[in-house]
């Protein structure tokens, strides 16, 4: 394993801006010139900015002809911590490194990067990233309230299949210090991170409503289940790919042939493929659709593996698939995200929960 750099481009002096009105074409043609030699943006237009716990600011370049030279996108999205707040720094950085250190070199389902930088030292984190406008591609962004039909969750799982096929026990994933094993960080512990939102959130009439029986009468249980979840999948071993970490459909953009892209990677791992798999097929089918076809997919799903040559068991997989919709029960419990309404998907977990009968690989208390 390497220690990774403090920086993602050694010659850069000046620190990543941290306020977004230090985001300027003159900023940005001194930082893009440590990739791109001689390029020059005569001009920075900002088009959108949408705030968040991280920022991304869509904006209009205009380029000299080494710009235009080196593929540079006119229609951009800068993104980057300028929230004003810490959290989300090392989130940043672990995003920038991805496209960096990993999509440079592999061929995975997510946007190109045409530029990817981080600050991660004593005195602060940041990280940096440019793509191209996915406005501009002629497909469309999703959010988790509204979910896809049964052939667009096929061509979904072929993507899938491909990160997590194609990263099979890769080398370069045991390469970087800074690529964490999930459920093995105190990140991957929710209720370390967000124990008063779950108190609050467990007290919702609505959400209690709908809980599994378990659940309702003790929502406490699941963060016991989580608990073991995370040992269980530490107790394994091979078989790790790369996995994004929160593969949810509002984190996912549709293409105009049907496939698929993930972005927002600021908690990629290294794990197994049911952190990715069922967090998607659950949480992006209506339940009646679900019932109705989570098997075939799944079928379908490890035949796009098997092109990668990873065979694995139906049975065996069948049963990852149900163990981690504790996954979802947990992660869309503690939504916080105004964008991504929580009761559609966490509805779709409750009832996969009583469904596949998931109780049945934990002890209970």
């Amino acid at each position: 394993m390497i220690i990774d750099p403090p920086k993602g481009h050694a010659a850069r002096s000046e620190r990543l801006p941290t306020d977004f009105t230090d985001v300027t074409a003159g900023w940005l043609t001194r930082t893009l010139q440590h990739r791109y030699p001689g390029v020059v943006v005569e001009k920075l237009e900002l088009v959108e900015l949408i705030a968040g716990h991280t920022t991304k600011a869509r904006v209009r370049l205009t380029l000299n002809a080494a710009g235009l030279d080196a593929g540079l996108p006119a229609d951009a999205c800068l993104k980057a911590n300028w929230s004003g707040s810490p959290l989300s720094g090392e989130a940043c950085v672990n995003e920038a490194r991805f496209y960096k250190q990993l999509r440079e070199q592999l061929p995975l389902p997510s946007p190109d990067c045409f530029f990817a930088d981080w600050d991660d030292d004593a005195i602060g984190k940041q990280g940096l990233i440019l793509l191209g406008d996915m406005e501009r591609l002629g497909g469309h962004f999703e959010t988790s309230a509204q979910p896809i039909s049964l052939d667009a969750m096929a061509q979904s799982l072929t993507a899938l299949a491909a990160l997590h096929g194609s990263t099979w026990a890769h080398p370069e994933l045991d390469r970087h210090d800074w690529l964490k094993t999930a459920m093995a960080t105190p990140g991957d512990d929710y209720w370390g991170m967000m124990e008063s939102y779950y108190a609050r959130h467990n007290a919702i009439p609505e959400r209690l409503a709908i809980f599994p029986r378990w659940m309702a009468a003790d929502p406490d249980r699941a963060r016991d289940l989580w608990r073991q979840l995370c040992a269980y999948d530490l107790s394994r071993h091979g078989g790790r790919c790369l996995v994004h970490g929160d593969a949810h459909l509002g984190n996912s953009y549709t293409l105009a042939d049907g496939g698929r892209w993930w972005f927002d990677w600021q908690i990629v791992r290294k794990g197994h493929p049911w952190r990715d798999t069922t967090y998607f097929m659950v949480g992006s089918l209506s339940v009646e659709d679900r019932r109705h076809g989570e098997r075939d997919l799944l079928r379908h799903y490890l035949d796009a593996l098997a092109s990668y040559g990873v065979l694995l068991d139906f049975d065996a997989a069948f049963e990852d698939y149900s163990r981690w919709v504790i996954w979802g029960l947990v992660a869309w419990q503690s939504n916080i995200n105004p964008k991504e309404a929580t009761m559609p998907s966490l509805e779709r977990f409750c009832r996969a929960a009583d469904d596949l009968d998931v109780t049945r690989f934990y002890r209970m208390t």
